[in-house]
């Protein structure tokens, strides 16, 4: 707990394994079992973070676009000064779906992107007819106002009509 809380980044599970000399899973393990505790510790692709060490505001957003557009809108919300918490989806038989990702720069999108990739894995808005939520960081409202006019300007805001 002490090192994810004096980290300002996402830890890999296999960077604590190495720094406590024990293998991945154990630390797999004992993340799990310090969750179960109550702990707030939150994992994502690039690594575990405490959720309370997280300066900023959050919103959330909704978006709609095919697979093609997703490098645009996730740069659109980093490149604007935001992390791009999640990515939700209302499933019709398991309800909400929440995927971590932790994004707050091109190449934390890139890396993402390729990893769906090499992984072979559709992006979870696939479920929904390209129809999303992110949680996102952002350091004030200026910020989150420019991520709006962005995405608004690409059409991928969601707007019912």
């Amino acid at each position: 707990m002490e090192t994810l809380a004096a980290s300002e980044h996402p830890i890999s599970a296999t960077a604590l394994a190495a720094d406590f000399g024990v293998s991945r899973q154990v630390i797999v393990g004992d993340i799990a079992l310090l969750r179960a505790s109550g702990e707030s510790i939150v994992a994502t692709p690039s690594g575990y973070y405490i959720a309370s060490s997280r300066p900023g505001i959050t919103k959330t957003i909704v978006c709609t676009h095919d697979n093609a557009d997703m490098k645009t809108e996730l740069y659109s919300i980093v490149d604007n000064g935001c992390t791009v918490s999640d990515v939700i989806v209302e499933h019709p038989v398991y309800g909400q779906i929440i995927g971590r990702l932790d994004l707050s720069s091109r190449f934390d999108v890139d890396q993402f992107i390729l990893k769906l990739e090499t992984e072979d894995a559709p992006p979870l808005s696939t479920l929904t007819g390209g129809i999303h939520l992110h949680s996102i960081v952002c350091p004030d409202e200026a910020a989150y106002a420019r991520v709006v006019s962005a995405l608004e300007a690409q059409g991928i805001l969601y707007k019912q009509d």
